[in-house]
């Protein structure tokens, strides 16, 4: 019970740690978009892309070798040393004056994301394989930090404007560097030091099982349930305040409301993969997330289409035309004038209306089923914002459950490669939160719509839901061909 006890201390620590790494990682999501909207720094949305991104890069590549620092040398030393200096470029934060400087530093300080290499290969060490689902989804929580960041980081920002709208952001780097700092003094003071059991490995050993196709195959699913999540972590604020035109405060409200449930709920993922198998977990999330990202991809839109006109019962000449009507051979032709869709931002399903609009003029000769007026059709979408938020919510719900199930098979399968196995797939899942708001803003750019990102989430879950199955399917055929057979017969 006492060592049990010990590791719920560790735990702690190391969810507390990741917690506030995490919300250091995500920064640039609000910093960046303040700057931007107050004129601080013109950059363009494709550059505003790549400073989100940037820190996401450095905190991905890095956490295979910070894995196999961490299988070799133990959290606590790892953990102490990547807090200390991941500090010093946010301290540095406040003197960059152009893109590459802030692009360098971002980088730098983007290495606290490697926190979560370091933190699955410590947590997994102080705990028997039975508690390791749960463990690991507790310390996954730490997700939630990029919440911390969308809902306080704002209100910080406009707090330290007030006295100077020109460098108040300025203290923001600063404060998150200072609480790196502590975390980092407490580390020292209070963890205790574990390693994997058994022999020391050289590196050629210890990047022996990256040669399974597992790993990247978990690595192609994190780079969904968690890339992906980063990147909306600092996506969803421009979003909001460019489609729903909110303010910089509400906007990390909305996008608090996905990235706090996101990171929290993994800690159920965990309790759900343990009990059901965290296959069964994957197809739900898999599954939930092409339904989801399918919805989300209707943007805000008006459409224009052919409606029902009306055409001549018979040749002649057009004697009268009036704006709802016209008269041909002594018959009166009743036509619908255009009246406006009535569209708020309430308004949850599509609107359309109708009308015609006359083609003839007076004393115009016609044939029998000649166009008298042609009909047009409007349907206007709102893309309501409320049904937008409750649709992010629900996917950062399914991606948080998923994040947990993706790392419940890792000791499963890798029990002494924690550290490197979970290192990869970090940084597969890290490279996820790069890319993704790069291409969000390429697409962006090529399309002119917000809602463009998500063709990309609903393309990668399609794939990776197809990938899964037929790796079940494979594993069926090989283990038991005989009833493999069976159920296809049975199928034909």
């Amino acid at each position: 019970m006492s060592s049990l006890t010990a590791s719920h201390k560790i735990l702690f620590l190391n969810t507390l740690a990741f917690t506030i790494c995490f919300a250091c990682w995500t920064l640039n999501g609000v910093l960046v978009t303040f700057l931007v909207e107050r004129g601080i720094f013109n950059w363009t949305v494709v550059e505003v892309g790549w400073l989100l991104g940037i820190p996401i890069l450095s905190g991905a590549i890095f956490r295979l070798p910070i894995g196999i620092l961490t299988d070799k040398f133990g959290g606590k030393i790892i953990f102490s040393i990547l807090l200390f200096l991941c500090s010093i470029p946010l301290f540095l934060l406040p003197f960059a004056d152009s893109f590459w400087t802030f692009a360098v530093l971002s980088f730098l300080f983007g290495l606290v994301g490697t926190s979560f290499a370091v933190g699955i290969a410590y947590t997994s060490v102080w705990y028997p394989q039975n508690w390791q689902g749960r463990a690991l989804g507790i310390f996954g929580m730490g997700n939630a930090g990029a919440a911390i960041t969308t809902f306080i980081a704002p209100t910080l920002l406009n707090n330290f404007s007030k006295g100077d709208p020109i460098n108040g952001w300025k203290m923001l780097p600063v404060t998150y560097g200072v609480v790196l700092v502590v975390i980092g003094i407490l580390f020292i003071l209070v963890a205790k030091n574990k390693k994997p059991e058994g022999e020391s490995k050289n590196i050629k050993t210890l990047l022996t099982p990256l040669k399974s196709v597992r790993v990247w195959r978990f690595g192609a699913y994190y780079f969904l349930v968690f890339g992906c999540f980063v990147a909306y972590s600092q996506w969803l604020l421009p979003t909001f305040m460019n489609v729903y035109h909110t303010s910089l405060v509400m906007g990390g409200m909305f996008a608090t409301m996905f990235s706090l449930p996101g990171g929290v709920i993994r800690a159920f993922g965990g309790y759900l993969s343990d009990k059901f198998g965290a296959r069964k977990v994957m197809y739900w999330v898999l599954g939930s997330t092409m339904v989801i990202s399918f919805l989300l991809m209707f943007p805000k839109m008006e459409i224009f289409t052919s409606g029902p006109g009306v055409m001549a019962n018979n040749s002649g000449v057009v004697s009268k035309v009036t704006p709802t009507g016209l008269v041909l051979n002594n018959n009166d032709y009743t036509i619908k004038p255009k009246v406006d869709a009535t569209l708020t931002n309430e308004s949850i399903l599509p609107v359309k209306t109708s009308w015609q609009e006359i083609v003839v003029k007076e004393n115009q000769a016609v044939n029998k089923k000649e166009l008298l007026a042609k009909g047009v059709t409007q349907i206007k979408f709102a893309a309501n914002m409320w049904v937008y938020v409750i649709l992010v919510v629900l996917i950062g719900i399914s991606w948080g459950i998923g994040k947990a199930a993706v790392y419940k098979h890792i000791p499963e399968y890798f029990p002494n490669e924690v550290g490197v196995v979970g290192g990869m797939v970090g940084l597969i899942g890290g490279l996820g939160g790069f890319f993704g708001p790069i291409i969000f803003s390429y697409l962006l750019n090529f399309t002119g719509l917000w809602t463009s990102s998500w063709l990309f989430i609903f393309i990668i879950s399609t794939a990776c839901l197809i990938w899964m199955h037929k790796t079940i399917i494979n594993i069926m055929r090989k283990k038991t061909p005989g009833f493999t057979r069976d159920i296809e017969h049975i199928n034909h």
